[in-house]
């Protein structure tokens, strides 16, 4: 028993440098590629140091290798099995009574681990660090530059307050929405009936009211009247709604329900939070699904030859997956099906066709 378990360990072992080797050479090919990006866009940063971009860069560095994991723990199993098959290690544990699903448990177990903490604790670490990384952006940048309108076109949001329900859209969202650019604000009294339009340069939510900034007031048979300084009545706090307007991958995996809410509350499309949030809730069964795709293509003998086209095709067959999960994801967007549908079903997928592949190699 005490050898089994030191065995187990061993593996274990294996896997977890395997694939934070993967996970570590990811973050650095990340990095260097999101900096050359900050380089060119600092020509019109104001008061932005180069340890300053740095900063930046790394800020966003956790959201953007999130992605990144379950190709990391992909790439890292098979790097781990392969080791192990190299140094003919897999032939004695096959020798010693070992079938394949006691050898490949310590990987399952790891990675059940791994997904678990990504979700629970690096996931909000990455959205803390990713918003503070907008707001640096916006600051230095500027609006036009901070990239960060939602879902990449105008953000929209239903709202009510003192003076009656308010609709409003924005062409540039900042600071997690908190602060929005060339914005528009439709406003109806109490009972529903227009009022007029405010066509603003900028607005930032206060305490109670947008506080909007050069401001165009057009009222139905009146001459448009322009506002150095303008409020609009609000009932929304600036936590809610910096998170409801702002990116959904910088707001935590613990916010995401209450902000889903919110969203539906205040007549905001809730799809991406709800497709977000799903994605985060079945991590810890697409790392599942990736090591036993690695399993499939890197239990073969070297002896047998033809290592090298198996690990190549797994490879691709994972490259496969993840464009299906992207496809499988855009649908999911469209409305077309449900959230949990669109995220459960490529990895239903690619867990079936794993295991049947798997099991006719081994047991067939």
């Amino acid at each position: 028993m005490f050898g089994t378990k030191t065995l187990r360990r061993y593996i274990a072992r294996r896997f977890i440098l395997m694939i934070f080797g993967a996970f570590a050479i990811c973050c650095a090919l990340i990095y260097m590629i999101d900096m050359v990006e900050l380089l060119r866009m600092s020509r019109r940063a104001v008061d932005l140091s180069f340890a300053g971009l740095l900063w930046i860069g790394l800020l966003r560095l956790p959201a953007f290798t999130e992605l990144l994991l379950a190709f990391a723990v992909m790439v890292g199993s098979i790097g781990a099995l392969l080791s192990l098959n190299r140094k003919s290690e897999l032939v004695v544990m096959r020798a010693g009574g070992m079938s394949v699903w006691q050898f490949i448990g310590p990987g399952v177990v790891v990675v059940a681990f791994v997904g678990v903490a990504a979700v629970t604790l690096y996931n909000p670490m990455a959205a803390i660090a990713r918003a503070e990384s907008e707001r640096l952006i916006a600051q230095h940048f500027g609006q036009e530059a901070s990239l960060l309108s939602a879902s990449g076109s105008d953000a929209w949001l239903r709202q009510d307050g003192k003076d009656g329900q308010s609709v409003i859209t924005a062409a540039h969202s900042a600071n997690q929405g908190l602060t929005l650019s060339s914005v528009i604000f439709l406003q109806f009294d109490k009972s529903g009936q227009f009022i007029e339009r405010i066509d603003a340069e900028r607005a930032n939510l206060g305490v109670g009211a947008w506080e909007l900034t050069n401001a165009i007031v057009s009222r139905a048979g009146q001459e448009p009247v322009r506002h150095a300084q303008y409020t609009v009545s609000t009932y929304l706090t600036r936590e809610k709604v910096g998170d409801a307007i702002g990116s959904e991958i910088a707001v935590s995996f613990w916010q995401l329900p209450d902000l889903i809410q919110l969203a539906e509350r205040t007549g905001l499309s809730a799809s991406r939070y709800k497709m977000q949030y799903a994605m985060l809730l079945s991590r810890p069964a697409l790392l599942l699904a990736m090591v036993i795709l690695a399993a499939t293509v890197s239990l073969r003998s070297f002896r047998s030859g033809g290592i090298q086209t198996m690990v190549l095709t797994g490879m691709a067959g994972g490259v496969g997956f993840f464009l299906l999960t992207e496809v499988s994801r855009q649908i999911g967007l469209a409305g077309l099906v449900t959230p949990a549908t669109a995220v459960w079903m490529p990895i239903c997928l690619a867990l079936c066709v794993s295991l049947t592949v798997l099991l006719h190699q081994e047991d067939g």
